[in-house]
This record gives structure tokens, C-alpha cells and sequence, in this order.
């Protein structure tokens, strides 16, 4: 099984004014809140282009959701709904999107309904006389090597030809039970008082010096946040989205030409 094409460079033009990053927005059809402030967002478009950086959603299984019936089952019909929603922006802004630990099997039948760029991880993104370095931050987790072994084992070719092969019906019904166990493992260890995962960041300071890049922005950890990163860059953690903590967790960094950022705390909205 061969991979979609992934860009890995981003040159912003003279006319973009304002990109926008986020990431672990973790739609699903069980949370409409967030979904409505997602779209609410998306339907606004306060920037010149927009970067995903990995699981938009909780779970994806495969592009034939996308042509399957809705009637189905209800997170096909939300799935087919998200798509449509970001196709209707894409028409009026350009949007980049990195596979994450949850949506990694969005291939080119995604890309071709949406109309997004699909971005290699990490990606550069050129904007003025400023290089950021766009990651969604698992692949740099090195100290959970339980994670390290599952998202080698799912990101191989053999597994995800095997798992797509059975029938969607299937793969929905493993999807949620795999959400169902992520849950109940993340509140045993919160109740542990274990600390998760975060990235490396020798292994991150390396990545960006590698490409000469400024600053470092990437999800994935949930732990929003300003960091530096050696002697002359930054490391920029973007949030999760949850409207229904308190207060929400709803969040958009935006980057300016000249090396500038801004986190902007997004507005609740109602669900249709």
C-alpha cells in the first residue's frame, strides 16, 4: 500500500498576512459542541491559509466513509458532514493538514473530497523572512516506547492494508472500542499521578537546526505552552479542543510575517 503524496514545505506568499496552526481538534460525532465551534471557526476564516497539525479527528478508517452510506451509522454521516465543511473553506483559503496518532490513515480519497494539502511530519512552513517547523510532536514522544511500538506497527503498509480490507462496519466497531480503552488507560495514569509522554526535546532542538528553521510548533502532548529551544528558537505547543471543560479548550495560534504569534481563545458555539 503506497501513501499519499505529503508536502513538506510551505513558501507563503507575499499576501498572506496571518496563518493560522491547530491541532487535536479529536472530531467526533459524540461531542457536537466541539464540532460546532470547529465549524463556526472554519465558516469565520480569519487567516490568509490555515495548518492542521494532525487528528482533527478522534479516529478516521479509511477514505471509503466518505462514499459510504450515511444512514449507516452516524459517524459516517458526521465524517462525510466535517469533509464537506472543510472542501467549502478550501474553495476560499488554502489548508494544509499533518496526519496524527489518530487520523493517520487520511489518504488521497480525503484530499481529493476536501480539497487539502496533505503535509509530510515535520513539514517547514517559509512565511516573511521566518522558518517554522511544523510537527504534530508524536513521532519526538521517544520516552513512551509502548506508543513507539504501536505507531510503528500502524503506520507499516501490511497493517493498514489488513485493516482496510475488513469491512467498515468493522473498523468502526475496533475504532471505538480503541477510543474506549485510550480513555479509560489516560485516567488510570492520571489517577496514577503518571505525567504523559512529552516530546524529546534534544531530538526537537536537532529537527530544527536541521533545517534552519526559528521555531518549532507542534500538538499532539496537550500541554499548551511557550518553550525555548536552544539558544535562539522557540517551541510552540498548541492545545487540544474540548467545549465542554471548563473553560473550554478552544484555541488558534496565529503567526504574523514577521515572526510574531497570538493565541486566540475561540468562542463556544451552538450546535445545529
Amino acid at each position: 500500500m503506497s501513501g499519499p503524496a505529503l508536502l513538506d514545505h510551505i513558501d507563503a506568499p507575499p499576501s498572506w498576512q496571518r496563518v493560522d496552526c491547530v491541532s487535536d481538534i479529536h472530531l467526533h460525532a459524540q461531542d457536537p459542541e466541539t464540532a460546532a465551534a470547529w465549524h463556526a471557526y472554519l465558516a469565520a476564516a480569519p487567516f490568509d491559509a490555515l495548518c492542521i497539525l494532525g487528528d482533527l479527528f478522534e479516529v478516521w478508517v479509511g477514505d471509503d466513509a466518505l462514499t459510504a452510506d450515511p444512514a449507516a451509522d452516524p459517524e459516517i454521516a458526521f465524517m462525510q458532514h466535517a469533509v464537506a465543511a472543510l472542501g467549502v473553506l478550501a474553495r476560499r483559503r488554502p489548508v494544509y493538514l499533518m496526519h496524527g496518532n489518530r487520523d493517520f490513515l487520511l489518504g488521497d480519497g480525503f484530499a481529493a473530497a476536501s480539497g487539502v494539502r496533505l503535509l509530510a511530519d515535520p513539514a517547514v512552513l517559509a512565511f516573511g523572512a521566518h522558518r517554522w517547523l511544523l510537527s504534530h510532536g508524536d513521532a519526538w514522544c521517544v520516552a513512551d516506547r509502548d506508543y513507539q511500538t504501536f505507531r510503528a506497527q500502524v503506520r507499516g503498509a501490511d497493517w493498514q492494508t489488513a485493516f482496510l480490507a475488513r469491512p467498515l462496519a468493522d473498523r468502526l466497531a475496533q475504532a471505538r472500542a480503541l477510543r474506549q480503552r485510550s480513555q479509560q488507560h489516560q485516567t488510570a495514569q492520571r489517577q496514577a499521578g503518571v505525567a504523559p509522554a512529552d516530546v524529546d526535546t534534544d531530538l526537537a532542538a536537532q529537527a530544527v537546526a536541521a533545517v534552519g528553521a526559528t521555531g518549532l510548533i507542534h500538538g499532539h502532548t496537550h500541554r499548551p505552552g511557550l518553550h525555548r529551544l536552544g539558544a535562539t528558537a522557540h517551541r510552540l505547543v498548541l492545545s487540544d479542543w474540548d467545549a465542554a471543560d471548563q473553560p473550554p479548550r478552544l484555541q488558534a495560534l496565529s503567526l504574523d510575517r514577521h515572526g510574531g504569534w497570538q493565541v486566540w481563545p475561540l468562542p463556544r458555539a451552538t450546535p445545529a
